[in-house]
């Protein structure tokens, strides 16, 4: 295993990477490496241009095809699809690298080493990026060694929290956030069906669950078999099961008023509160609104209050981590500016330990 990464550190990387250096992101399919460029560099205004090297069966598709020219009499190839004409510079995302075939590969080297393809230069300012999957469960080429040494490598791997503030903030089915949560080993994990097949539950596939369930509702025997036919059997099973047993409050119910929520929050054990704490971190690290941000630290402050009464310091603990990680900046600020009594909190619990 090398470098490994998760979500913050690859943007990092990517704000730090000179152009004309090449990154190269190992990883399981469906954990965001694409969708995660593309919105980068969107940002930044930067087109990226990405190209799926294990679908090309020819190098004519990526090189584009041959023609005479009538004026020289020679042979050259028209520019394909993607080549930028406008001499405007481009990202260009080369994925399932490692899926191409021998004679793809053959073609990219130039393209990897000095930007050029079949006698054209990308424009000033363009960058390549690749993705390689890793796994036993796939189809690879080997790449060569000194394909390799071109590119700063790292294996990417977002955390199950990453993705779960990602889930809040596009608004994905709650039930579904809080059972990830509650089994964070199921947003990656993946069985074998009876055909030989193999189908298992990844981000993209949660993802689309949460738009069945936005129209399905309820949960019942048909949804049952949807559900397995998007994440497969294990993870659709455990899910249902999951929701028919879950009796978790809703978080933000808690954060609107704790002395109403504390006969339930009171019967709940270290594991269902720590997954809670980090449930109130992400509510107020996407809440947009400045006044409801300050409801909910008020109302925090009953709940840290009553954490410390009962002496709960396993959930304290967590509590701390939290504001302590970088996966929660504006959640920080919010706290400093809104709440001495808990940031006082933190620094006491923080000195406790130290002793």
């Amino acid at each position: 295993m090398g470098v490994k990464i998760n979500t913050r550190e690859l943007i990092r990387i990517l704000e730090l990477t000179p152009e004309h250096q090449n990154i190269m992101l190992v990883g399981r399919h469906g954990i965001g490496k694409s969708e995660i460029i593309e919105q980068f560099f969107s940002q930044q205004q930067a087109k990226v241009v990405t190209l799926f090297l294990g679908q090309m069966s020819d190098p004519g598709d990526l090189i584009g095809l041959p023609s005479l020219d009538a004026a020289t009499g020679k042979t050259e190839f028209r520019p394909p699809w993607w080549f930028p004409l406008d001499n405007k510079p481009v990202v260009l995302f080369l994925d399932e690298l490692n899926r191409a075939r021998p004679e793809i590969l053959q073609t990219v080297m130039d393209l990897i080493l000095s930007k050029t393809l079949a006698g054209r230069t990308l424009p000033p300012g363009s960058r390549v990026i690749s993705a390689v999957n890793e796994g036993e469960e796939y189809q690879l080429t080997d790449l060569d060694p000194a394909l390799l040494s071109r590119f700063n490598i790292y294996y990417f791997s977002p955390t199950a929290g990453e993705w779960l503030l990602w889930a809040a903030e596009q608004k994905l089915d709650p039930r579904l956030i809080r059972f990830i949560e509650r089994e964070p080993d199921a947003l990656d994990g993946d069985i074998m069906l009876d055909a030989g097949l193999e189908k298992g539950a990844d981000r993209r596939s949660w993802t689309r669950l949460s738009e069945i369930l936005a129209a399905a509702g309820e949960i019942d025997e048909t949804v049952e078999k949807i559900m397995s036919g998007i994440v497969g059997i294990s993870a659709a099973f455990k899910f249902s099961e999951f929701v028919k047993d879950n009796t978790t409050i809703d978080p933000r119910g808690i954060l609107s008023g704790f002395d109403a929520a504390r006969e339930e929050v009171e019967r709940m054990g270290a594991h269902e509160l720590s997954a809670l704490n980090e449930s109130f971190f992400r509510i107020i690290e996407i809440e947009g609104n400045d006044e409801q941000v300050k409801r909910y630290i008020t109302n925090l402050e009953g709940y840290i209050k009553w954490l410390s009464d009962e002496k709960r310091n396993e959930v304290l603990a967590h509590w701390t981590t939290l504001y302590e990680s970088s996966l929660y900046p504006k959640t920080k600020v919010a706290i400093l500016s809104n709440s001495p009594f808990i940031y006082q909190n933190i620094l006491s619990f923080i000195d406790g330990i130290k002793l």
